[in-house]
């Protein structure tokens, strides 16, 4: 074979490779941009380097001396769930005081008051979906609000650090996990909840002993199905409701007007969808609950079946009953 010969076969290899190379290029250029826009800017680097640690160095400005203190908890910021939260485009300054930038920070921020959810989304035709201004009502006669008043807020529940919206296309296991976790960083510790209320939390799991399956219940169901008012203007319900008005009865949840398909299932169940004659046909994509995954073609088929069990009983019956009539005939 000649040099010739070898460099027409090359050609076409050529003529492969490099639109694969420039699709690489283009592909690894935008994840890097990608990245970009999502890194810390330096004044946020500068905040982080002692929010995000376990310790941080203090100096006293006039004799020089340093000394290690602990971060509390709560002070406590991971940049990566930051960056990932709904909020991780924003520079610290643009929610906090610009004096925070003075380190140690001047007592006086301390008594700055919070941005609510309203401050910055309420009236904002961009956001006019997520019905803040109907949330921020609920909230106000929720059981939280009556308990604890300004000292419980938006925050309380969705960390402004890390709160992001919740995917629609996650698994209901995922949803559920992700909403319980709020409601258990206080009712599933003491610590937390003590700083809020005098009030004793009582153990979550000897308050719901009643419950058949505790534990199963627990993986596959938010505490705001049973625990807050449904609002069909809402996504999620924030009319938290005192506990002896929480759901009890299983038939609320087992029946084929389940009300999950108002709650945890309300964005699946709004493309209505109802596959293959099941009553609730988008719980059966996640779940078998009984009573609420019925089949119209099955119940009719059972009735069916039912039906022709008793003919077949009754014409058998009824074959025996001449039968010995006409033996005793003879």
């Amino acid at each position: 074979m000649t040099n010739k010969t070898v460099k027409r076969h090359r050609k076409p290899l050529a003529a492969f490779f490099v639109p694969v190379i420039l699709l690489l290029t283009i592909f690894s250029a935008s994840v890097a941009s990608d990245k970009k826009a999502k890194s810390l800017d330096d004044e946020s680097k500068q905040c982080l380097k002692c929010h995000s640690q376990v310790r941080y160095t203090l100096v006293d400005t006039t004799s020089g001396d340093s000394v290690k203190v602990k971060m509390y908890n709560e002070l406590k910021i991971d940049p990566v769930s930051y960056l990932n939260g709904t909020h991780g485009g924003f520079k610290c300054t643009d929610c906090h005081s610009s004096d925070y930038v003075n380190f140690p920070h001047p007592a006086s921020v301390k008594f700055e008051s919070k941005y609510t959810c309203l401050d910055c989304h309420g009236g904002d035709e961009q956001y006019a979906s997520f019905h803040f201004e109907t949330i921020d009502e609920e909230y106000a006669r929720s059981v939280h609000a009556d308990s604890l008043g300004d000292e419980f807020t938006c925050w309380s529940c969705h960390n402004p650090h890390s709160y992001r919206l919740t995917d629609k296309d996650n698994s209901i296991t995922n949803l559920v996990a992700y909403n319980n976790s709020m409601c258990l960083k206080c009712h599933g510790n003491s610590l937390i909840s003590s700083t809020l209320t005098d009030k004793d939390i009582t153990n979550l799991v000897n308050k719901h002993d009643w419950l058949p399956n505790q534990a199963l219940h627990f993986q596959k169901v938010r505490c705001i199905d049973c625990h807050a008012a449904q609002n069909d203007s809402l996504m999620v319900a924030h009319l938290i409701r005192p506990s002896s008005e929480a759901v009890k009865k299983c038939v609320e949840c087992h029946s084929t007007n389940s009300i999950l398909m108002s709650s945890l299932y309300k964005h699946a169940a709004r493309e209505k969808r109802n596959e293959l004659g099941f009553y609730n046909g988008v719980i059966t994509n996640e779940a078998y609950i009984i009573g609420a995954n019925r089949n119209y073609y099955l119940n009719v088929a059972s009735i069916a079946l039912f039906a022709l069990t008793l003919l077949g009983i009754g014409i058998h019956t009824l074959l025996r009953i001449l039968k010995n009539r006409s033996n005793a005939d003879k």
